[in-house]
């Protein structure tokens, strides 16, 4: 596997960053938008690893948790947010 370049990759979590943010403030076309914007979908795939990585990273500073434990946890959030239906429905 080759090693990305640094610089590229935070560019790449930073995108990552600014989808989540177009989609949490309604603009889902900016979102797609920037989406589209990666090069290819490993850039993708590795930039929101790394944004997922340290926005972990951040909750275990605050929390105390064990990765394992905090991962864990999100990923009981992730079914219970699968299995609820959406708004209206």
């Amino acid at each position: 596997m080759n090693h990305p370049d640094p610089a590229l990759l935070f560019v790449h979590a930073q995108q990552a960053a600014g989808v989540i943010a177009a989609k949490h403030r309604g603009d889902l076309v900016g979102a797609e938008a920037l989406l589209a914007a990666f090069p290819d979908d490993p850039a993708r795939v590795r930039g929101f690893c790394l944004l997922a990585e340290l926005a972990l990273s951040l909750v275990r500073a605050q929390t105390g948790q064990s990765m394992d434990d905090l991962v864990q946890e999100l990923t009981l959030h992730m079914a219970t947010a699968v299995l609820k239906p959406p708004p209206g429905r």
